[in-house]
């Protein structure tokens, strides 16, 4: 199961589309306390963005939501649904990405089956309700180093207020890709913006070390 390394956090099927036309191939849904029919609307219209391009769709928080539109996948928080629980909803075939903020959360995650791990925040970012702890680089760089030590190899994402300038140092970290949602979706050109990240993540000195 391919997990892209850039992956980009849409509210809209707008953005969605905006971003997909830059390049990026991997794209997750998240919307916040919408009434269930105007999730449903929005979720089809971002899935149609996608499909247009060939990109992957993850649905935010919504396990329910993802298997009866057939989208890709499901991302959950650490206060939404159990992975295992929406394993044994979805099936083997879907993905299902977990949040974690430390390293026993990682582990957890690791236990319960998910395909990927969306790592964070890096920095402060309004698009978290309830932001974890802060881990900056130097939380990266150690989070990275046990699992290396521990034999972990589940796909790391970094999240959480990422930059195209702080590509290369997370990188570095050992991190399988970045989750980027203000970055893209705030810029004066989208489209362009996304095809900047697209070709820093294609950009071989930027390879991950783990």
């Amino acid at each position: 199961m391919k997990i892209n390394k850039l992956q980009y956090i849409a509210t809209t099927a707008q953005a969605a589309g905006l971003a997909c036309q830059g390049g990026v191939r991997w794209v997750q849904l998240r919307v916040k306390n919408l009434p269930p029919t105007e999730w449903r609307q929005r979720a089809l219209a971002t899935q149609a963005a996608c499909r247009q391009y060939g990109s992957t769709l993850i649905i935010n928080d919504n396990p329910a939501l993802a298997l009866e539109i057939g989208a890709d996948g499901v991302h959950l928080g650490q206060q939404d649904m159990p992975p295992a629980e929406a394993r044994a909803l979805l099936g083997p075939g879907f993905i299902i990405g977990g949040t974690a903020n430390t390293f026993a959360d990682i582990e957890a995650l690791v236990a319960a089956g998910v395909n990927y791990i969306g790592l964070g925040p890096f920095r402060f970012t309004t698009t978290k309700e309830k932001l974890s702890p802060i881990l900056g680089l130097a939380g990266y760089a150690e989070i990275m180093a046990q699992c290396r030590a521990t034999g972990i190899t589940v796909p790391i994402v970094g999240i959480g207020g990422v930059g195209l300038a702080d590509m290369a140092a997370l990188w570095a970290t050992g991190v399988h890709g970045v989750a980027v949602s203000g970055a893209i979706g705030q810029a004066a050109n989208p489209t362009a913006t996304a095809a900047l990240f697209v070709a820093e993540v294609a950009d071989n000195q930027y390879v991950a070390t783990a």
